[in-house]
């Protein structure tokens, strides 16, 4: 494996980019939708009231420069139960754990949940920057969001996730133009078939929210925007790039455009669940 990225600043750069993507969006439809944060040592956690998936009730950046303990994860179950919301998914990878770890997760009634395989690559030594973009079908083209763009690439984003709370598209379009990140799309003659992001960490970047409409898939489209990604992540200074999706079971389409794209398996990450 040529991947050296350090797990705890892969791990910080993931939940960075969901609270950036989150917290960033005006104060009135914050408000609205219930979006609350707490950093708390090294780990950041976040919750949206409003959303009935659960989704972004997310925390991770556990273990990152400093040992995880059952106070730093016992604050964030606190978060979760004074936000009022069921379900919260802890993010802690195996690397980081505490040999006491499934003490933590036994007292503090913690559950497992859904299976993640992060990954990441060393950008300039291991990615290919050609190979996406020349897999892209006939007729369609890879390019940044421009801030007009914003409600299309977001309602594409948004909505192929199943996300359709009121505001949360809002949420999304708030995000394109911000600093440290960079928007793209995948367009079909005029209209926008295909979408993902990057989030800039210093020396590491994630890529983020990749979706694709239903007749906009096999077509090349998540492999050229993953190429697109990478190279801005190399123009902005970053040295690494992470991301992360489901495990195999049995097959993960997501899982091999990225490995296609030079990403390698870091680990395979158990989220755990604190229920209400």
């Amino acid at each position: 494996m040529t991947t050296t990225v350090p797990f705890g600043l892969a791990e910080q750069t993931e939940i960075a980019a969901y609270t950036d993507f989150m917290t960033g969006a005006a104060s009135p439809l914050r408000e609205a939708l219930g979006i609350s944060s707490l950093h708390v040592g090294s780990a950041l956690a976040l919750a949206i009231r409003k959303d009935p998936s659960r989704f972004f009730n997310k925390a991770g950046g556990f273990g990152a420069g400093e040992p995880i303990t059952g106070e730093v994860v016992a604050q964030v179950c606190d978060f979760y139960r004074q936000q009022g919301v069921s379900q919260g998914a802890l993010m802690v990878a195996p690397p980081l754990q505490p040999p006491h770890w499934a003490a933590i997760a036994d007292e503090l009634n913690l559950t497992p949940g859904n299976r993640l395989v992060k990954l990441g690559c060393d950008i300039e030594s291991t990615l290919s920057a050609a190979d996406g973009v020349a897999a892209l079908d006939p007729g369609l083209r890879v390019g940044p969001v421009e801030p007009h763009h914003a409600q299309e690439w977001a309602t594409v984003m948004m909505t192929t996730f199943g996300f359709t709370t009121p505001g949360m598209i809002d949420m999304a379009a708030s995000c394109v133009g911000r600093p440290n990140w960079r928007q793209y799309a995948v367009w079909e003659d005029e209209r926008i078939i295909a979408v993902g992001s990057v989030f800039f960490n210093g020396l590491c970047a994630d890529v983020f929210g990749g979706a694709t409409l239903p007749e906009g898939r096999s077509r090349g489209a998540q492999s050229a925007l993953l190429t697109a990604r990478a190279r801005a992540a190399l123009a902005a200074g970053c040295r690494w790039l992470v991301a992360e999706t489901g495990a195999e079971a049995p097959h993960n389409t997501s899982l091999h455009n990225m490995l296609r794209a030079g990403l390698e398996p870091l680990y395979e990450r158990l989220t755990w669940l604190w229920r209400e």
